[in-house]
């Protein structure tokens, strides 16, 4: 049998795909189960830095498994297990995840790429929230970070008529940085994975963690959390490292400029 998680492993970058194209990658019990294992492991790989989240086939997720949901309904079987949590497995990897949104993603599909750090998009992906309309209150984040995403009124808009939102209009509105054709969706990723990891890791770790931690308190405290890091982090740099990171940061800037 065909593991419903693939993990390609590959100079520090880790591509994660969900692997059931056939069902549209619907979240069943199994691939939650196996989507939470293989992220716990990634979180204690120290080879992988960046990870990549995909999807195999046409979708990236089309949601939970409404065929499983009418024979188990939302509480499943009652085993802790069958309710894996899949966004503090994501959000606590400790390492950047950006979302390869190469389809669909539907509901709990648009909720797992709403825990990524970076949304990037295939001209084929297409967003929807059909909550309201299964008669379902979300339970993995939508209704808060949607609307920091793309504010208010656009998140009220996609949230409570359940239309889908084209790559385009999710770029315009924020909601993914770029949209790619789909051949050039997991090559653009990689490179910005690539990117990424060339930067010193400790620091990329307290930036990433700062960032999350404004995102979810008030300015004032995300204020003093980042004054608080910086003279921690900072106090022991010497002149030597200073100058040696100035020289990289400016040759690394004639290259991309060139």
């Amino acid at each position: 049998m065909e593991k419903l998680v693939l993990i390609d492993r590959s100079e520090g970058v880790a591509t994660v795909s969900l692997n059931r194209p056939e069902q549209l990658n619907a979240l069943s019990i199994a691939l939650r189960v196996a989507l939470v294992e293989a992220f716990s492991a990634l979180k204690n790989d120290q080879s992988i830095r960046v990870i990549i989240l995909t999807g195999k086939g046409r979708a990236f997720s089309a949601g939970l498994d409404l065929k499983e949901l009418g024979q188990k309904g939302m509480r499943g079987d009652g085993n802790k297990k069958s309710n894996p949590d899949l966004q503090t497995a994501i959000r606590e990897v400790g390492k950047p995840v950006i979302g390869a949104i190469n389809g669909f993603a539907i509901t709990g599909g648009f909720e797992l790429a709403l825990a990524c750090d970076i949304l990037v998009a295939s001209e084929k992906a297409q967003f929807a929230d059909t909550h309201v309309r299964m008669g379902v209150v979300p339970g993995w984040g939508l209704s808060q970070r949607l609307s920091r995403l793309v504010g208010v009124s656009r998140a009220k808009q996609i949230s409570f008529t359940g239309d889908y939102v084209s790559a385009e209009k999710a770029e315009r509105w924020g909601l993914v940085n770029d949209v790619l054709a789909p051949d050039c969706l997991l090559p653009h990723c990689y490179k910005m994975a690539k990117d990424i990891q060339s930067g010193n890791a400790e620091t990329l770790r307290s930036v990433h963690q700062l960032i999350d931690f404004g995102w979810e308190e008030t300015l004032s405290a995300g204020l003093a959390q980042e004054k608080s890091s910086n003279q921690i982090a900072n106090a022991d740099l010497s002149a030597q490292t200073l100058e040696r990171n100035r020289l990289d940061v400016l040759a690394r800037g004639r290259d991309q400029i060139s």
